[in-house]
């Protein structure tokens, strides 16, 4: 349970919180998460552009996908994908 007190701190499960602190941290949090969806916006309207310019957008953020990960851990992932496709008669 929080009861507030005179200061800036409260008691808090055993702590104390300073309220401040905690409020610069949450607009903090708050501000970044708005710019999270300015780049998510930003990157929806790059993959329309692509589609509207004859490009597959799923292709594109398989290549992304593709391109984050290391060389060597993307050719084991497909060798094991190629190995498990072939058991199944898929290729």
């Amino acid at each position: 349970m929080i009861t507030p007190s005179n200061d800036t701190d409260q008691p808090f499960t055993g702590g104390t919180v300073a309220v401040d602190e905690l409020r610069l941290l949450i607009e903090r949090a708050e501000r970044l998460e708005e710019e999270k969806k300015g780049i998510t916006d930003d990157i929806k309207d790059v993959m329309a552009e692509a589609k509207s310019r004859g490009y597959d957008a799923k292709a594109i953020r398989t290549i992304l996908t593709i391109r984050k990960k290391k060389r060597e851990d993307y050719q084991e992932e497909q060798s094991i994908l190629e190995v498990y496709m072939q058991a199944l008669g898929m290729l």
